[in-house]
């Protein structure tokens, strides 16, 4: 039985506010003695950013993945001619098998891969040449002095000779089909949808713990997110490491902005123009992920930046009649809950730890059953995709340990660094990642 998407949405919403409701009165006692330590307006705000607003979100997610059916991909009689751009900057390491990775793919359309070396100081040039040698698919464009990403996409672009265009990062492995997969899922999507985000994993995951943990985030959290947004048609990042747009799209929009997120502003930018951006589940690549702490936190940091500069350029889309205008707010909380979790909750942790419960007690205990709950149907939801491509789970518990909590107390104060890096007008440094 189909069931629209507003149904399914509104179903959602329904049971995250019953329980939003239930968790606000449940949670009278603990405001009235946080009230009596700090104030009634920054008790109401940590109660809210860190067990309030983050309940309803995880409320919303459960019930929407319980009522998530993906609509099939329809295979094509002819499929669309692609014009691939890799913006790379000192990845001497991994182009040579991110090339490979896109012969393998066995596409039945036309591709041209367009290399653009943004000023690298090592032999990504001199390797990209060799590979092309006998493959008249690869173009490689110099630049002599790095530029930046966005910089170096919008010169790609301007030499595509395709309709459609995929970016691909240049330390990244496409998995099989992926072109294929991501295209379909284009076609067979409503007829207003200008680009479709691929799913991304951690490639290097047995590098040490910070990428075991990433890899949870990435399997479970991240791809989550996009699934649930994708349902409710509000996908909100169409990632330069793997995805599809139309061409005419981005040249409307003015190619990718010079911002440090530049692909959530041209995201939002397509969005504010009325498009629909979807997201392919089962078109998968594998990327390399930070494997240094100081890494993790100049990534995250830059993806924080990258969602206030989103609503910077795209205020009028917070009033933007349409299904993603939902998620456009929910990323609203986020810098919120940020700063509860590192300036709260963090310090009410050490302080249980010494035997005072005021800001960690039994009320936030209560949000890890949900929380558990959740993640068994995400781990569920992902795995099903993960075997019907063949692809195994790995048994990373101690990532797994590591994603529950300690993982968000690196990430949630690198995001939180982020957003006052921005609003103080610091200056951006775009490089290629």
């Amino acid at each position: 039985m189909y069931v629209s998407v507003r149904s399914k949405f509104s179903s959602a919403l329904f049971i995250a506010v019953m329980w939003c409701s239930f968790s606000i009165w449940a949670s009278r006692y603990w405001f009235d003695d946080l009230s009596l330590l700090v104030g009634q307006p920054i008790a109401a705000f940590l109660i809210a950013f860190i067990a309030i607003v983050p309940g309803f979100m995880n409320a919303f997610m459960f019930s929407s993945l319980l009522f998530d059916k993906r609509p099939l991909r329809k295979k094509l009689d002819t499929y669309p001619d692609l014009s691939l751009l890799i913006a790379c900057y000192n990845e001497e390491k991994y182009i040579l098998e991110t090339l490979d990775s896109i012969e393998r793919q066995a596409y039945p359309g036309n591709l041209e891969v367009i290399v653009i070396d943004d000023g690298s100081r090592d032999q990504t040039s001199a390797i990209v040449k060799a590979f092309s040698t006998d493959r008249n698919w690869v173009k490689l464009i110099q630049l002599n002095a790095n530029q930046g990403k966005a910089a170096a996409l919008n010169i790609g672009l301007a030499k595509a000779t395709h309709s459609k265009i995929v970016t691909i990062d240049a330390d990244s492995f496409l998995f099989k089909d992926a072109l294929i997969r991501i295209v379909e899922r284009y076609a067979s999507d409503p007829a207003h949808t200008r680009a479709v985000a691929g799913t991304t994993l951690v490639r290097n995951s047995r590098d040490n713990w910070l990428t075991q943990s990433q890899e949870w985030d990435y399997f479970q959290g991240i791809a989550t997110v996009k699934r649930v947004q994708s349902l409710n048609q509000g996908t909100l990042v169409a990632q330069g490491c793997f995805s599809i747009y139309d061409k005419d799209a981005l040249n409307e929009i003015g190619g990718w902005p010079r911002t440090v997120g530049e692909d959530i502003v041209l995201t939002w930018a397509l969005l504010e123009k009325g498009y629909r951006v979807g997201y392919c589940e089962d078109a998968v690549i594998f990327t390399i992920v930070p494997n240094t702490l100081m890494g993790l936190v100049r990534q995250r940091q830059r993806w924080a930046r990258g969602m206030i500069e989103a609503f910077k350029h795209h205020p009028k889309i917070l009033l933007k009649p349409q299904l993603s205008t939902f998620f456009i707010w929910w990323d609203l909380f986020f810098p919120f809950m940020d700063i509860a979790f590192t300036f709260g909750f963090l310090p009410g942790l050490v302080l249980a730890l010494v035997g005072h419960y005021w800001i960690v007690g039994p009320m936030t205990l209560s949000l890890f059953p949900i929380a558990l709950l959740i993640n068994w149907l995400m781990f569920r939801t992902e795995s099903k995709m993960f075997m019907e491509q063949g692809l195994h789970v790995r048994r990373n518990i101690i990532g797994f340990l590591i994603y529950l909590l300690p993982y968000n107390i690196i990430l949630q104060p690198a995001a939180v660094l982020g957003y006052f890096v921005e609003f103080l007008g610091f200056k951006k440094v775009w490089g290629t990642k």
